[in-house]
């Protein structure tokens, strides 16, 4: 049964919005009178796979998400529990559609639940909403229904999510703390170099004295700074476009990050963490009974380093022809030799997902050591050396008083 959204006024002339279910927009309205309620508008709670406006469910989700990372594991995980459950789906999606706290997410589950009473699989439903449910989501959700295994597979599939949000959460977290000093000591450092120094310039501009060389460097860096720093600052804009430009460009973007993979430290750690991705999602694809082929092409997807996507889909084409999985990936070095290793344990005793899984798991948990470990070396090394800053431009400050002082005395 349809799902429709309504907006109609009480006995009291209060408006009241909401959702309703019925067979069509005229047997809406009549139950909406049948509740002593005025109708003003009903429309299907429905859009269109495009994201255009096509009804009132649109005004609500123009202009945004409905579900972040972090809700959408959530809603997975609460979906998967009461399908195990062995609550029909129809009515797992009703008792979360009464559940939601916001009407974006009501409405939106109102219309996958409208269209899974209309008789079109729940992949499909979900396909009509690609900004809310990525190809490998509803991969996934298609693989599961066609086993027969949704719960089993509605389950992996939340812990999927909430692990690749733990990761990013922690790196995220990691190298927070480091960019928070680097941002106040460049703000200090500054204002000190573009305000303090002139100060003192401006006490001995009447002294014939020479001053110190460190006092003099530090002047002529405060008139650099005060004279160019417009130019410097929309030159440092003007780059990081150019470069979000240039990143547009798929070969330059395949060349930028092949480079960054080449970097000392962060290379290995960017590395290592799309390899745990990869890993993690071909993992699920293929414990939900999708193709190797197709699972390969899907997790390849997901990889956002556009070097390592093109050494997943090399991967592909030797796996097409013949060559077992793990071969295929020992021959792109740019794959950690672990997810490979993993890999050819995993086609040796039949149970690659799991061997996967554990390569994803290991591998996480390498990029939060070492993210953790390169956090741990850049805090003191930044605080040292603002700290050396400082006092370099407080020694600027201080030399010529001390001269005058001496001079005094």
């Amino acid at each position: 049964m349809p799902a429709y959204t309504f907006e109609a006024l009480d006995a009291q002339g209060a408006t009241q919005k909401g959702l309703i279910d019925a067979d069509t927009a005229r047997s809406a309205r009549s139950m909406l009178r049948a509740r002593a309620l005025v109708p003003l508008l009903v429309e299907p709670a429905t859009t269109s796979s495009s994201g255009e406006k096509t009804g009132g469910l649109n005004v609500t989700l123009w202009g945004g998400r409905v579900f972040g990372a972090t809700a959408l594991a959530v809603w997975t995980r609460q979906l998967a529990g009461l399908v195990s459950a062995g609550l029909p789906l129809e009515r797992a999606l009703t008792a979360l559609t009464e559940e939601a706290e916001e009407d974006k997410q009501r409405n939106l589950m109102a219309s996958l639940r409208s269209e899974v009473n209309s008789g079109s699989p729940f992949a499909r439903a979900l396909s009509q909403h690609p900004r809310e449910f990525s190809p490998i989501y509803t991969g996934v959700i298609a693989a599961g229904e066609q086993s027969g295994l949704l719960g089993t597979v509605l389950e992996r599939l939340a812990d999927d999510l909430e692990a690749r949000e733990a990761l990013k959460n922690k790196i995220v977290a990691a190298s927070l703390y480091p960019a928070i000093v680097t941002l106040v000591a460049i703000v200090i450092v500054v204002f000190l170099v573009s305000y303090v120094v002139p100060q003192v310039a401006n006490v001995f501009a009447g002294s014939k004295r020479a001053l110190p060389f460190l006092t003099v460097v530090m002047l002529d860096l405060s008139a650099f700074v005060r004279s160019y720093g417009w130019f410097m600052l929309a030159a440092l804009v003007l780059g990081g476009l150019g470069i979000a430009a240039a990143r547009r460009n798929e070969e330059l973007r395949l060349r930028m990050d092949a480079a960054w993979l080449r970097l000392p430290l962060v290379g290995r750690l960017a590395r290592g963490y799309n390899a745990a991705r990869f890993a993690a999602t071909l993992s699920m694809l293929a414990a939900a009974g999708v193709p190797i082929l197709r699972a390969l092409q899907t997790a390849a997807e997901t990889l956002g380093n556009q070097a390592m996507r093109a050494d997943a889909l090399d991967a592909l084409v030797l796996v097409r022809e013949g060559a077992p999985l793990a071969t295929a990936l020992s021959s792109k070095k740019r794959f950690p030799p672990l997810v490979s290793m993993f890999a050819r344990l995993g086609e040796q005793t039949g149970q690659l997902p799991a061997m996967l899984d554990r390569a994803a798991a290991q591998l996480g948990a390498e990029v939060q050591r070492r993210a953790m470990h390169m956090a741990t070396i850049l805090e003191p090394l930044l605080i040292v050396g603002m700290g050396l800053v400082v006092m370099l431009i407080v020694l600027a400050v201080l030399m010529p008083i001390i001269q005058l002082n001496q001079l005094v005395t």
